[in-house]
């Protein structure tokens, strides 16, 4: 009975990551949308510390959609451990992938797409081979976990880090690094993480009739996730504001999977008892998404696609010298080339999109 309360529990918490994922990635198109508009009317941008947005009906439709996605994460985390909760978020990179490619005009390079087919299968191992986590029945068993001089040495130099990031990183470097405000989410997000789980299981004993209004545990985690979340949207505006959608969803995707899965390693103990084949896999996950988001991140300002390799393959084919060297050969190869570079034109005409780093708008690169 037991056994198949268990695996109730983890179809509803696959159930509900992948909904969450769905409406998380569709929020960053509907926020982008509206800091897009903004930007139009003149507007203060929020990259540049400008709060317009809330004047935006597009931006609160965005929050609410994360909100809702936010609320079935929080539900899965009280059915699921996290190590299969968190991975299952790179659905969010798809989602929002093929939504900004409609409706955001951002279009990614071949290399791009590369990436987030990586990323997703990277995810997908990861999860495979995730381990289990301690199980954590009460408030009372989690307050020990918190204090545990791991997770508190862990959670200081989180804290830490992010202040560094915050006062000192960000003014400096946050409007051209894409990785500052990225970082900054990130490594809080693993601290919102620990809140939620905490919750769930505040809202599990409350259920089976427990009192935990009187347990200072519970608003402690309450005060802290409200504080971790409301720094996270407000970086998260800020990268969304001034990167290009389709890079800040993988990378910030990548980076808060491994500050929780680090978090969750301290918090739960879920390392510990791991076979080799177990490790190895999540290892290889987890290394496969890294190269997925280096091919869309070092890559970017490419413009490649399966259509323009196809002309430079055959513009090779076409340049190579035959054996027997006739003069024939010479005009065969004038009309080749012309015709080659008739295609190149027509090819050139098409929409040929480029990543912008600033603002995420597509600049349309014809030239005729």
């Amino acid at each position: 009975m037991g056994q198949d309360r268990g695996k109730y529990d983890f179809y509803i918490g696959l159930g509900l990551a992948i909904s969450s994922s769905i409406f998380i990635g569709g929020s960053f198109i509907l926020k982008k949308k509206g800091l897009l508009r903004l930007a139009k009317k003149g507007s203060m941008r929020a990259g540049q510390g400008g709060h317009a947005y809330l004047k935006e009906w597009l931006w609160w439709a965005g929050l609410l959609s994360m909100g809702a996605g936010e609320a079935a994460n929080f539900a899965a985390y009280a059915f699921a451990p996290a190590t299969l909760v968190t991975p299952l978020g790179a659905l969010s990179v798809l989602v929002s992938a093929v939504l900004s490619s409609y409706f955001l005009t951002e279009r990614l390079n071949l290399h791009g797409k590369l990436g987030c087919l990586l990323s997703i299968l990277g995810s997908t191992t990861m999860v495979i081979h995730a381990p289990q986590e301690e199980e954590i029945n009460s408030l009372e068993h989690m307050t020990k976990k918190l204090v545990d001089p791991g997770f508190f040495i862990f959670a200081t130099l989180v804290i830490i880090v992010a202040l560094i990031f915050i006062f000192v990183v960000g003014p400096r470097h946050g409007q051209t690094n894409i990785l500052v405000y990225i970082t900054i989410c990130s490594v809080i997000g693993a601290l919102s993480v620990s809140c939620v789980k905490g919750l769930g299981i505040a809202i599990k004993e409350a259920i089976a009739g427990k009192n935990v209004v009187s347990n200072p545990l519970a608003w402690i985690l309450l005060v802290g996730l409200v504080a971790c979340v409301s720094t996270q949207i407000n970086y998260l505006n800020k990268a969304l504001d001034i990167f290009n959608t389709s890079l800040v969803t993988p990378i910030y995707y990548v980076f808060f999977t491994t500050s929780v899965l680090t978090c969750s390693a301290i918090l739960f103990k879920e390392w510990e008892h791991m076979g080799t084949d177990d490790v190895i896999g999540t290892l290889s996950g987890f290394l496969t998404i890294i190269v997925g988001i280096f091919l869309l991140h070092a890559f970017k300002d490419i413009s490649i696609s399966l259509a323009s390799l196809a002309v430079s393959m055959r513009k090779e084919e076409r340049a190579v010298p035959t054996a027997n060297g006739m003069g024939s050969h010479g005009t065969y190869e004038l009309l080749s080339n012309e015709s080659t570079e008739d295609v190149e034109d027509r090819e050139m005409g098409l929409p040929f999109d480029s990543i912008s780093r600033r603002n995420g708008a597509m600049a349309s690169s014809l030239d005729h």
